[in-house]
């Protein structure tokens, strides 16, 4: 009957529309059949192409064949990557979501009602509730597949080590007078008023508005605002500074402004606004100035300042009126080209810095120098530049430090008692072609170098990657423990992080292997006058931070477009697993240039030796770019040098002026801005140092508040595994505290086997690393600054939070 009627023209609609749907997913699929890759694609969109065009004509069959799609795909996908349900959202979501219509009465209904009429008939039930089914069987092994991912692998240490913990004197006292609560970077707490069985009662005791908010441009362009700051506790006031440098003073218990400095400059120019912490002094008696808060200032040029811990005020007899121009020594250094992200290291009456340097933009930047100054006078005491012969000798008249050398820009730590510093080393910018290094550049670039805190003589070095082509410079000191050799002796190491997810077990006195570092060889690459380093050190003898290699299975999407966009993009670059160099070609980055781990680097347990984590999978498309095919895209303006001003380019277009190829670096998304890896996307983990294996894993976070802003953010959590940026917190009762992850949740761990006792949303990102004291009212807090990450995309605010858990009633 309804074939010898005119088509409705809903039908007819219907049918383009499904033709259209149909090419769009054929036609890639061809060329993805070309690449090597499946051919499901293209069969799965001429069929629905056909599906379009009988249900065009009125032909019942239409449905039929849509119904068949459904189940193939359903096949396909589960054929390809089990019942992961995260990973069956791309091919089975949008189509079953279509189907919602196409088994609708106004279409399926419509089709085998024998009048033609819309009804809801058997076609309509069985068809929309298989579609239902499908959505419930994604989302449903989705859980499931998260839930497995928590995975306790061996059991959490039970024997308590009977060693001090490294510079734990201000712990004891109820203080946390460093950015990692010691000089060890542990970030181990020991209030232990808040335990597992009552973890769950926490609540927010106190929250306060620092004002600093971003600045008109400060989250474009890849610039980001970021409030990273870990608070001190110096007496009963808590001591941060802001993005923009305001240096705040509260009361620890109330949480009242108690005084803030404000150091003013001109911050316009720096592509990072962030500041993770200040540093703490106290003075010899009798000095004026006591107790000293040290910070430093991020314009141009950039300072060192040194405040009186109880009133603000800057201390007179320090430097020139309280503060040091770091401009001196370091010749041409235009606006943004160089300042100061992390608190310096404050250790045996020196304060130490060098300062994050404008990297990838062109050859000559400002030194990476490593300078100390008397903590008392600010004078300059020593400077080590790896371009000076001692590496620590003065400069000479007119000198000045030598240009584009490897910067210590995290975070440092150290040990008193060996009276050493470890500096974590970036690169000689730029970071993605490496001919024109030098040899001193080869041989520090991304190594751990070990300094006497008082003299600037090396004690030793440790390089974690040769001839660096990738950015994987170190971002964080090192975790100093104390741990037990084979025969039972404790000796003191170090544990470093990397950004490629290495973890390096080192004798702190001498630099040598405490475990096991392997050289295994590596891909080259394409650049004909590159040199590229055959093998690469590994630690093969403790658990790494890194997932599996990607497979064209584990590539993802929102719809079956991005996914395959993604599968041919992956088919046409280059990627031969971690340290495929970068060419021209295009090549996958993973991880990247922001690693699995960052900044904020691992916590310590030092009385069970057990190490905290949390990870991020990020991959980055890496591509050379010849400089003149560069500029004639746009990429970037031209630019002669020092004495015109810089043309800033957008942060994943990286000029290297003075080299012949750019480099584009940028994240690898889909064609809807989802990311090209399938989750997890973030995990936490915890690692047994004693016996050198994972305790356990989890994939925490969910994609709730995720997006690139604020109208456009995730509206429900689903548990995927999520991105973070910011560290943990562990303390004496095996919690692990933690606000990184991007659905802006604030997380209270069992160290013993990563299980959640309490989650909060918070306000904004909480990307910062909390720290942990006793109030004056007998309360334990936790504090986290909660001002949002610009690189993550989470919300900015201005708050610093303290939890603790109620009050008791008198």
């Amino acid at each position: 009957m309804l074939r010898s009627r005119s088509v409705p023209l809903l039908l007819r609609i219907t049918g383009i529309l499904l033709g259209f749907y149909g090419l769009a997913l054929a036609m890639p699929g061809f060329w993805l059949i070309g690449l090597g890759d499946s051919g499901y694609y293209a069969v799965a969109g001429m069929l629905i192409l056909c599906s379009g065009a009988l249900i065009a004509a009125a032909r019942r069959a239409g449905i039929v064949l849509y119904a068949i799609v459904l189940a193939v795909t359903l096949l396909w996908a589960v054929s390809r990557v089990g019942l992961d349900g995260w990973r069956l959202i791309p091919p089975l979501a949008l189509p079953s979501a279509i189907g919602f219509w196409v088994f609708s009465p106004w279409i399926g209904g419509r089709l085998i009602d024998r009048q033609g009429q819309s009804r809801v008939n058997v076609c309509v039930v069985s068809g929309i509730s298989g579609c239902a089914a499908l959505f419930a069987f994604m989302f449903i092994c989705g859980w499931t597949i998260t839930a497995s991912r928590t995975v306790q692998y061996n059991p959490f240490p039970q024997q308590r080590f009977t060693g001090d913990i490294i510079d734990g004197e201000s712990l004891v006292n109820n203080q946390w007078r460093m950015t990692g609560g010691t000089s060890a970077g542990d970030r181990f707490g020991t209030a232990a008023q808040i335990t597992p069985e009552n973890a769950h009662m926490l609540g927010r005791a106190w929250v306060f508005h620092t004002g600093d908010l971003p600045r008109s441009g400060e989250n474009a362009r890849g610039r980001e605002f970021s409030f990273e700051a870990t608070p001190l506790k110096v007496g009963d006031n808590l001591v941060f500074c802001t993005p923009h440098r305001d240096v705040v003073a509260l009361d620890a218990t109330t949480g009242k402004q108690v005084w803030r400095y404000t150091p003013g400059g001109n911050y316009g120019q720096n592509i990072y606004q962030a500041c993770r912490g200040v540093s703490y002094f106290e003075a010899p008696a009798g000095v004026p100035c006591p107790h000293r808060i040290i910070s430093t200032g991020a314009g141009s040029p950039p300072t060192l300042f040194a405040l009186d811990a109880d009133t603000g005020h800057l201390c007179a007899a320090f430097g020139h009126n309280g503060t040091v121009d770091l401009s001196q020594g370091m010749g041409i250094m235009p606006a943004g080209f160089h300042f100061i992200t992390s608190p310096p290291m404050v250790m045996n009456s020196r304060i130490m810095l060098s300062g994050w340097v404008y990297d990838n933009q062109t050859v000559d930047e400002p030194s990476g120098v490593i300078r100390a100054f008397d903590a008392v006078t600010g004078q300059l005491v020593w400077g080590w530049d790896v371009g000076h012969t001692p590496a620590n000798r003065p400069l000479n008249p007119g000198e000045i430090f030598t240009r584009g050398t490897p910067n210590g820009w995290g975070v440092y730590t150290a040990d008193p008692a060996l009276n050493t510093v470890y500096v974590p080393l970036g690169i000689a910018t730029p970071d993605y072609y490496g001919v024109k290094r030098r040899s001193f550049d080869e041989q520090y670039d991304t190594s751990l170098v070990a300094i006497d805190i008082t003299s600037g003589e090396e004690r030793w070095h440790f390089q974690t990657v040769h001839h660096d082509l990738w950015d994987f410079d170190l971002p964080v000191g090192p975790s100093l423990v104390d741990l037990p050799d084979a025969d039972g002796r404790m000796t003191p190491v170090l544990v470093q992080t990397t950004k490629q997810g290495e973890l390096f077990v080192l004798d702190r006195r001498t630099g040598k292997p405490f475990y096991r570092v392997e050289e295994k060889p590596v891909p080259g690459g394409t650049i004909p006058e590159e040199r590229y380093s055959p093998t690469q050190p590994y630690s093969p003898d403790i658990p790494n931070l890194r997932r599996a290699d990607p497979t064209t299975d584990d590539l993802w999407g929102v719809t079956p477009f991005d996914q395959m966009a993604c599968r041919i993009a992956y088919k046409k670059m280059s990627f031969h697993g971690l340290f495929t160099p970068p060419g021209l070609q295009g090549t996958l980055g993973f991880p990247a240039f922001d690693g699995v781990d960052d900044w904020y680097g691992a916590t310590i347990d030092p009385t069970r030796g057990v190490l905290y984590v949390n990870t991020t999978y990020i991959p980055f498309r890496m591509q050379l770019v010849p400089h003149d095919k560069a500029l004639k895209e746009g990429l970037f303006k031209p630019w002669s040098g020092w004495k015109q001003p810089y043309p800033e380019p957008i942060f994943t277009d990286n000029p290297q002026h003075g080299l012949p190829y750019a480099a584009v670096i940028e994240p690898w998304l889909g064609l809807f801005g989802a990311p090209c890896l399938a989750p997890p996307w973030g995990r936490t983990q915890a690692i047994d140092l004693v016996h050198h294996r994972m305790i356990w894993e989890r994939a925490l976070g969910t994609t709730k508040n995720v997006g690139p802003a604020s109208m456009l953010r995730m509206p429900v959590g689903l548990p995927t595994g999520i991105f973070s940026m910011g560290g943990t917190l562990t303390t004496a009762t095996g919690l692990v505290f933690m606000g990184a992850t991007a659905d802006q949740g604030f997380r209270v761990l069992d160290g013993r086997n990563g299980a959640v006792l309490y989650e909060t949303e918070l306000d904004a990102g909480g990307n910062a690393t909390p720290m942990t004291y006793m109030g004056r009212d007998g309360r334990q807090y936790v504090v986290l600054a909660v001002g949002g990450h610009g690189g993550l995309k989470t919300r900015n605010g201005d708050e610093v939070v303290a939890f603790a858990l109620p009050a008791r009633r008198e």
